[in-house]
């Protein structure tokens, strides 16, 4: 318990020390957090009436972000599947980030769905009334909360056992892995039941929603860590193996068609077939007398989606830039087709074929940009602990030290470091 604690303390201290990058970024993610608490405090006072969501829209930018999120999440597990069931060397070292990502993920998606409550205060009546197996949302209770914990369990064990110099239990946390392989696609497949078993919703009645959930969490997932991990290269001790950022692009670009394939199908299903959520539809894609706030999101989606796509199938793969251009085209084009061109257009035209048009407001989008920016933080500090103990720098018996000359001029001079140590 005493090295737990000191290993804690060591890990606290790491966390508040780096470079002149470092101190900014995190600086602007404080801030930007402590402005979108501000926004949630006027929210808590004034109740969701400051927001754009009404009677007929009563889903918002909360839970498109909550839906984005849980993908990003479940992507941890396309890691994890070629590492400890295909033994593929070159992400093993890696695995720990998807990880650390879907920890990140978790914590966001669940912050989205507490802004989205207009009564927190009375969030027990969930327990109280928990209509377990019947209700959607109880499962998905379960399944994010249990995933979090998993995913949590698996980190920190990997990490307090590098810290202690010892080989890792495999009893202790190899079948929490393959159970975090089931459990992450069960998180964004319950995720998809909850929206397709409403049966009032026609826009969400489809089968094809669950594999295209899946589709574009695979895409998005990997290429927000391809973003990361080229950050981590570059401002850190530690260096990428390039094969590894190629499995990883290989695993974005079949991801990304798939995805693109299934949004096809269902809008020419729809829309040549004249189905029940064909309005909906054609209020997403053209807009529906003289409404059409989503077109221009909507078509941007799908623009950066194939744009990205270009650029995978070419040649422009083997330019750093581009790709990373490219990684950020797919996050952003999945997080609007996956986020507000799904759940929106669910509640355009309502029941009784009202019109009414949702666009978040300013108060809504800095609780947004708060929760993510929390989220980047928790995620930075976990990564900002984890490379000097994993990569064996920091340990039980050694006095690191991050601000000494050493490991400026090793930065400096991107010398590589040692490599991670894992099970």
């Amino acid at each position: 318990m005493v090295d737990y604690c000191r290993f804690v303390w060591r890990s606290f201290r790491i966390s508040l020390v780096g470079d002149w990058r470092y101190h900014l970024w995190m600086a602007i993610l404080t801030i930007v957090a402590l402005v979108g608490l501000n926004a949630y405090a006027k929210q808590l006072v004034h109740g969701l009436g400051v927001t754009g969501m009404t009677d007929q829209v009563s889903w918002g930018l909360y839970i498109a972000n909550f839906t984005f999120l849980v993908g990003m999440a479940a992507a941890a597990v396309m890691l994890v599947i070629p590492v400890y069931i295909y033994r593929n060397k070159e992400l093993h070292d890696l695995v720990i980030f998807g990880e650390l990502l879907a920890v990140a993920a978790v914590v966001m998606a669940l912050l989205f769905v507490v802004v989205d409550m207009g009564r927190p205060d009375r969030f027990h009546h969930l327990f109280l009334k928990f209509n377990f197996p019947m209700s959607m949302l109880a499962w998905d209770v379960i399944v994010l909360n249990g995933y979090l914990l998993l995913n949590s369990h698996i980190c920190g064990y990997l990490v307090y056992c590098a810290y202690r110099k010892r080989p890792p239990t495999r009893a202790f946390y190899i079948p929490f892995v393959f159970l975090a392989i089931f459990w992450a696609i069960s998180i964004h497949t319950v995720t998809a039941f909850l929206y397709v078993g409403l049966g009032g919703r026609p826009f969400w009645n489809s089968a094809i929603i669950v594999p295209r959930f899946l589709a574009s969490a695979f895409a998005a997932g990997p290429a927000f860590l391809i973003l990361a991990l080229e950050i981590i290269d570059r401002v850190t001790l530690y260096k990428v193996p390039e094969k590894a950022l190629t499995t990883l692009r290989s695993i974005v670009t079949v991801a990304l068609l798939i995805n693109l394939f299934m949004l096809g199908s269902e809008i020419f299903t729809e829309l040549y077939a004249g189905s029940a959520h064909a309005v909906s539809w054609k209020y997403l894609l053209f807009g529906l007398h003289g409404h059409n706030a989503l077109v221009p999101w909507i078509w941007t989606a799908i623009s950066l989606e194939l744009l990205a796509v270009c650029c995978l199938l070419t040649p422009l793969r083997r330019n750093k830039t581009l790709m990373s251009i490219a990684c950020a085209f797919v996050v952003v084009g999945i997080w609007v087709e996956k986020g507000m061109g799904l759940i929106i257009p669910a509640f355009i035209p309502s029941p009784i074929g009202e019109v009414v048009e949702y666009m978040p407001t300013l108060n809504e989008s800095l609780i947004c940009f708060g929760i993510w920016a929390f989220g980047l933080l928790l995620f930075t500090i976990f990564v900002r602990i984890s490379i000097p103990v994993l990569s064996g720098r920091m340990t039980i018996d050694s006095d690191y030290d991050p601000n000494s000359p050493v490991d400026k001029n090793q930065l400096e001079a991107g010398r590589e470091a040692e490599p991670m140590v894992q099970g």
